[in-house]
């Protein structure tokens, strides 16, 4: 298999983020993000990667989940750090079972490679 790069890594960890999420796979989840990361939503951190997954998993029951895509990645590699600045949207389901957005936001990241590959170290999502 061919090597990746950088870019193609932190790009798989970003769509990952979105599948697991939608999936409900919280064990995979948490293995997005470093030790110490903080995730960042309406102004409110939460810090640790089994706080985070812990947080995130509450708020995302199987019938409150749907669709995460995320687009125009803007990533940049400074040697073992990252940031990636990128759009998303969010489709739920509506009361006849199809897919409504819901949500456009922004996800401004800082991503750090370990041994298991680059991770979460900081996501901040915004709201439009």
């Amino acid at each position: 298999m061919a090597e990746t790069t950088d870019h193609e890594g932190i790009a798989r960890v970003v769509a990952r983020y979105c599948h697991l999420l939608d999936d409900g796979r919280w064990d995979e989840f948490a293995g997005l993000w470093a030790d110490d990361a903080e995730f960042v939503l309406q102004g409110q951190a939460t810090k640790g990667r089994a706080a985070i997954r812990d947080a995130i998993a509450a708020t995302q029951p199987p019938e409150r989940r749907g669709r995460h895509l995320a687009v125009n990645l803007e990533i940049d590699v400074d040697g073992d750090r990252a940031t990636n600045v990128c759009d998303f949207m969010f489709w739920a389901r509506n009361p006849e079972g199809r897919a409504a957005l819901m949500f456009l936001g922004r996800y401004d990241d800082t991503l750090v490679r370990t041994a298991d590959g680059w991770q979460f170290a900081r996501r901040e999502i915004t709201f439009f």
